[in-house]
């Protein structure tokens, strides 16, 4: 296991997240600490994370939100999630967004990190070395190499732009789900600006061109929320 791993901490109570990123500190953790769900995404969105210790909980977005708009960007990252809700319906939910462990609150400090620690063995032992496979998507009769930055369809190779490529990838991770403007501008550009939402219209029409060959695909406009790859097997 890596000790120098960066942790996301999201914990709105000050004495709570600062004794939690202290005690990570001295266990020998990077911990990035925010105080409320927007912050927590931003920071998310800036930094290089290999764990996300989140409470359920949060102001201005709740933790839940959160886990799925980081797994919208990288879903193989792990998720532990804090909470004082102990009932069943709630850790199904968690886990059904693709939380790694739950830890109810009040915890014992020194279970977290062994559960940390447990994880980032997990992940660095064994699922990065299937990361690679998270970067080639099927469409349909499409293969699109997100690294290479290449769609392909049977002998036709299009090489697209760092743009379209990372909005087609955030597209596939959310294939026959609704993707929001909000999300795709705050991962791809740092911000939702209008200006930079009129450049994304741009680059959806141009992926909508290039995926024409196959009448099965559709990137559909949710108006006023998003957007939506529709593959129909």
């Amino acid at each position: 296991m890596n000790v120098k791993a960066h942790i996301l901490l999201v914990e709105d109570d000050e004495n709570l997240g600062f004794v939690t990123k202290d005690n990570l500190e001295i266990t020998g953790f990077n911990v990035t600490w925010a105080k409320d769900g927007e912050a927590g995404f931003e920071a998310f969105c800036k930094g290089n994370f290999d764990l996300c210790v989140l409470d359920v909980m949060l102001p201005k977005k709740d933790g839940f939100q959160l886990g799925k708009e980081i797994k919208a960007v990288n879903e193989s990252t792990p998720i532990i999630f804090l909470t004082a809700k102990s009932l069943d319906p709630d850790k199904v939910q968690g886990f059904k967004i693709g939380a790694d462990d739950y830890i109810t609150k009040p915890f014992n400090m020194e279970l977290l990190t062994l559960r940390i620690k447990a994880l980032l063995k997990r992940y660095f032992s064994g699922e990065t070395n299937n990361n690679d496979d998270k970067d080639v998507f099927e469409i349909g009769k499409y293969s699109f190499h997100f690294k290479n930055q290449e769609l392909i369809f049977g002998n036709e190779n299009k090489h697209l732009t760092k743009k379209e490529a990372e909005i087609l990838r955030l597209l596939c991770l959310n294939k026959n789900q609704l993707l929001t403007r909000e999300l795709t501008l705050k991962i791809i550009w740092g911000e939702n600006d209008y200006f930079k939402g009129r450049s994304m219209d741009v680059f959806i029409t141009k992926l909508r061109k290039y995926l024409k060959a196959d009448e099965r695909i559709e990137i559909i406009n949710v108006h006023g929320a998003g957007f939506k790859l529709q593959v129909t097997d």
